[in-house]
């Protein structure tokens, strides 16, 4: 008989929404109850989205204390960090949306708490269930890019500048770094085998978002909609990204993979890296012949938000190790962490990720 795996949702926005309907169609998963520090919004959630049986708190602490396995983490992001925190020496699995936490040093709190507790920390980033992007990810390891020396990701939005909570900077810690740059990173490191960065020299600005002609909300604006980054890693790896929120362009071009022998280049179906591949061609030499070769898209119906949360329950149920540990989404922030220093100092900033 399968066991029941007993969860708790922290938090009560939109996405906790996709986190709730997705555990309720998993058979042997029980949402036990839903925090949130806004009075009634946790016990409004429980009774629109149906979650018979559960209860409602404005402390986290409390659903802490309940006969639970394991937490959503569906705060703003500078939430995450205690929260997620607090569930692992709670002795709970926690799954964290992304971004990861605000800081470095948040994100080293967060793996030691995982490390202490013996707990699943696992973060959010469902693109990696898609095939194509597993797909990228096997051309690399095959061998047939060669050593990869340059990496260039990013995601431009024309238009596409939220607002609420997004906006601020006390909730939610930056702006298009922190909500779709993530996804970028996380592509394009995963795909390489996520090396250490060394430095960091970036550059943000807001100059859409405090402008009344762009955005209805300017005078809140208080985050980044733009930013640019040179990234040193480990292995002679240089990564150059790119994000927007706004800008007077439809595209930052394609992401590219550059190696000794071979190229690959790969674009989003959507605006960001949170979409499926539209395509992707692969540059290399055959018998004395430059050669593009277009690699097939795999047509597929997989919902990646649905693997993400039943691979989290499947992990506990299983007690294997995180699907995406937080020790390497911890470099991703390491790298997030980096750009909003260097661009404060103006500056080249160095990184330095403590070892575990």
């Amino acid at each position: 008989m399968t066991k029941t795996i007993r969860v708790g949702i922290i938090g009560s926005g939109s996405v906790a929404r996709a986190h709730a309907a997705n555990y309720k169609a998993l058979p042997g998963v029980e949402i036990v109850g839903v925090a949130d520090i806004v009075p009634g919004k946790a016990k409004e959630f429980i009774e629109v989205r149906q979650l018979n049986g559960a209860s409602a708190f404005e402390n986290h602490l409390d659903l802490l204390n309940e006969d639970i396995e394991a937490v959503s983490v569906c705060t703003p992001h500078v939430a995450h960090h205690r929260t997620t925190v607090d569930a692992l020496l709670a002795g709970k699995h926690v799954l964290v949306e992304k971004p990861m936490c605000s800081s470095l040093e948040q994100a080293v709190e967060m793996v030691e708490a995982g490390k202490k507790s013996g707990k699943i920390l696992t973060v959010g980033f469902q693109p990696r269930y898609d095939p194509n992007h597993k797909a990228m990810k096997e051309i690399v390891e095959s061998g047939q890019l060669g050593k990869v020396y340059y990496v260039q990701t990013g995601a431009g939005r024309r238009r596409g500048m939220p607002g609420g909570t997004f906006i601020s900077k006390e909730i939610s810690g930056a702006g298009a770094i922190f909500d779709i740059g993530c996804y970028s990173l996380d592509m394009a490191l995963n795909t390489i085998g996520y090396p250490k960065p060394i430095t960091v020299s970036a550059y943000t600005s807001n100059y859409f978002g405090t402008n009344p002609k762009y955005h209805n909300q300017s005078e809140k604006f208080e985050v980044d909609d733009f930013g640019v980054a040179m990234i040193r890693l480990e292995g002679d790896i240089l990564l150059n990204f790119k994000i927007s929120w706004a800008m007077h362009a439809n595209s930052f071009g394609p992401t590219l993979f550059l190696g000794t022998e071979g190229g690959l280049k790969a674009n989003p179906s959507g605006q960001t890296w949170d979409s499926p591949v539209a395509s992707m061609t692969l540059f290399h030499d055959l018998l004395g012949h430059q050669t593009d070769t277009s690699i097939p898209v795999k047509q597929h119906k997989i919902d990646v938000f649905h693997e993400k949360i039943r691979d989290f329950v499947e992990a506990i149920r299983e007690k294997r190790s995180a699907p995406i540990p937080g020790e390497q989404i911890m470099i991703n922030q390491s790298i997030l962490d980096g750009i909003l220093r260097s661009s404060k100092l103006g500056r080249e900033v160095e990184v330095h990720i403590p070892k575990f």
